[in-house]
């Protein structure tokens, strides 16, 4: 299984960035799709996160600027991000709760590669 996560780059502050990344492999259902990122010198946090049955949670501080959707049918999610900041610069990993076609009983967590989102004041 694999997670590839695309659309970071380089914004002025105010600006709009959009994030995909699709999963790829042996994937018997997908539980939760979403988003975490780390700052330089901090922890990963959760950003936002999606539920199949359509339950979506948000960090308290993109709340009102960050959206999160997914196509289920193609196994993507998507994190519009919008009226960016500087301190929302880090790297966005993708993340994706997942069972697989040789364990489809029991399910883990997978991990995109990273995408550097940086946000100029």
């Amino acid at each position: 299984v694999q997670l590839q996560a695309s659309g970071g780059g380089l914004v002025q502050s105010g600006g709009s960035l959009r994030l995909s990344c699709v999963a790829s492999g042996s994937i018997f259902s997908i539980n939760t799709m979403g988003w975490y990122r780390q700052a330089p010198g901090k922890e990963r946090e959760l950003v936002a996160s999606s539920s199949t049955g359509g339950k979506v949670n948000y960090a308290e501080y993109v709340k009102g600027r960050f959206t999160v959707s997914r196509d289920n049918a193609k196994n993507t999610v998507y994190l519009q991000m919008n009226s960016l900041k500087p301190e929302d610069t880090a790297l966005y990993y993708c993340n994706a709760r997942l069972s697989t076609e040789v364990m489809y009983w029991t399910e883990r967590d997978y991990w995109g590669q990273g995408t550097l989102v940086t946000v100029s004041s």
